[in-house]
């Protein structure tokens, strides 16, 4: 362990607060499983708390095993890995319509281990790396609609209309993301509205196919629709998670009911997940929640200032392209708890109970910390032959 932690490199604040949301974590899930007992009628909350600390435990060493990569070889890998995770989020979308009732089309399960693996998460990342590397080639060259539209809006399309039918939030995220960093990245304007059009015409599109044919493809076109309706309409009677989160967070008070004390944990589904920030407002309250936010702010903080920091555009855009769609999704999360926005089913990154988007998110993370690792330029870093890249970082 002392050998691990000496090779421990990269910005030191940012190992910190991921430790602290790691370590927060434990007590909600612990206390929230109790649903997850009900309703899976298996297991029990020190089963759940023991997978969620292995899970975690693999977290950092994800983290650690990817920080020691040198941050140009993930430009590389970003472009023979991108065939692979079409393939995989195809055989997902295949995947049926339930599993254990809830929607399958959105993971696939990792044989003998039985975890849960959520491809749109690794989806993100890599997509993110690839434009980031598209961005930064491009830098000082004029970027024309129709060499753009196969390099970079091609890939994009097809990894979002895979995602689409059975995870519209995850699809708008990915795509906000994509457009924010493009921009950041110097794209034109004017070719943003081109592409902000397109999407929303075919958003529409697929919304009009999906209600005339409900049966070609899994889809989740009436839930998204209902989910709206009811947010927009204050008439609407309240979702029973919503008013289940609503109740947790009321009676939470100032400094909340203490650890393990929620009594709506019982009863709010996806309680150690979706809607845990409503569990850690009732057990620790205001002031636990400040704590969360405060963390998430600082995480935030953190990102920038690494990006400003970093030797190369490729660098930079990169940690953006990743470390963002973190934040973004912890703010989702909390703003879906206090019903500010509507169900969305996007977990709090490094705190909800978890399969491999915990994983996943250790991975954003590790590319982070290994741009923040590297002290010096390397010469033509984005000029290297891809399979040179994979292969120097294999071996």
């Amino acid at each position: 362990m002392k050998k691990i932690l000496k090779n421990i490199e990269g910005d030191k604040a940012i190992w910190a607060i991921v430790a602290v949301l790691a370590l927060l974590s434990f007590m909600p899930v612990y206390s929230a499983s109790t649903n997850l007992v009900y309703v899976a009628n298996s297991g029990t909350p020190t089963y759940y708390l023991v997978k969620h600390g292995i899970l975690l435990f693999l977290g950092f060493l994800i983290i650690y095993g990817v920080h020691k990569i040198p941050f140009r070889y993930f430009s590389g890998i970003s472009v023979i890995i991108l065939p692979f995770v079409f393939i995989l989020l195809a055989y997902t979308l295949t995947q049926g319509h339930t599993i254990n009732g809830a929607n399958a089309s959105r993971w696939i399960q990792i044989p003998f281990i039985g975890v849960g693996f959520q491809t749109s998460a690794l989806a993100s990342i890599v997509l993110m790396v690839y434009v980031a590397r598209y961005l930064s080639k491009n830098k000082e060259k004029k970027i024309t609609f129709k060499d753009s539209l196969w390099q970079l809006w091609l890939p994009v399309g097809v990894i979002l209309s895979l995602i689409l039918p059975a995870n519209f939030s995850t699809t708008a995220i990915i795509f906000s993301m994509v457009l924010m960093l493009t921009f950041v990245g110097g794209y034109p304007l004017k070719y943003l509205m081109y592409i902000i059009g397109f999407g929303l015409v075919s958003l529409a599109f697929f919304m009009l196919v999906a209600k005339a044919f409900p049966t070609v493809m899994p889809n989740r076109v009436d839930t998204w629709i209902s989910r709206v309706e009811n947010f927009s309409n204050k008439d609407a009677k309240e979702g029973y998670q919503v008013e289940k989160a609503k109740i947790a967070i009321a009676t939470g008070s100032l400094f909340g009911k203490g650890a393990g004390k929620s009594v709506q944990k019982n009863f709010l589904p996806q309680s150690s997940s979706d809607f845990i920030f409503a569990i850690i407002i009732e057990e620790w309250g205001l002031v636990g929640a400040l704590f969360v936010i405060i963390m998430y702010l600082a995480l935030l903080i953190r990102i920038l200032v690494a990006a400003q920091k970093a030797i190369s555009i490729f660098a930079s855009l990169m940690i953006i392209g990743v470390g963002l769609p973190i934040i973004f999704q912890a703010i989702i999360n909390m703003a879906v708890a206090v019903n500010l926005f509507p169900v969305t089913g996007q977990n709090l990154p490094l705190i909800s109970s978890g399969g491999t988007s915990i994983w996943m998110t250790c991975i954003a993370i590790g590319i982070i910390l290994s741009v923040t690792a590297e002290k010096e330029i390397v010469p033509n870093e984005l000029d290297e032959n891809p399979l040179d890249i994979l292969h120097e970082a294999i071996h």
